[in-house]
């Protein structure tokens, strides 16, 4: 499955609850849904994610929601996903949509954390983070 199907899901989701994201949220959630995949031995998706200024980014996501800038995206789409993807999706949707945006953004910021250790003060702008380190460091 790729990052757009499951921030299809999440996006009508959050429509769907009232509770509509915007495209930062939806970045620092993929990338937790990532790291809760790996944590089980799987991969959620397989597109890269990036270490941009702001936390992890999934970029064709981050494109294809930018239109939205900070506010929320409001679209919906007919997108169904299994059930136990639905399982740990929702369970971090959740719990992560009722923080403030950059509460995520400081939590994907953790100087111990993966996106750290690539952005590295910027020097690694842009640059991938590969998925044994999410799953090594978070």
């Amino acid at each position: 499955m790729t990052a757009t199907t499951f921030s299809e899901y999440i996006v009508t989701k959050c429509v769907n609850d009232g509770c509509p994201i915007s495209n930062l949220q939806l970045q620092k959630f993929l990338f937790y849904i990532q790291k809760a995949y790996l944590a089980k031995g799987m991969i959620a998706f397989s597109d890269g994610i990036e270490a941009w200024q702001f936390g992890p980014v999934v970029p064709s996501v981050y494109y294809k929601f930018c239109g939205y800038g900070a506010m929320p995206i409001t679209a919906v789409f007919n997108t169904e996903l299994p059930a136990e993807d639905k399982a740990v999706i929702d369970a971090i949707v959740e719990e992560k949509r009722v923080l403030n945006p950059w509460d995520l953004v400081r939590e994907t910021h953790n100087p111990t954390g993966a996106w750290a250790k690539v952005y590295d003060e910027g020097r690694g702008n842009r640059n991938l983070i590969e998925l044994d380190l999410i799953r090594s460091m978070g």
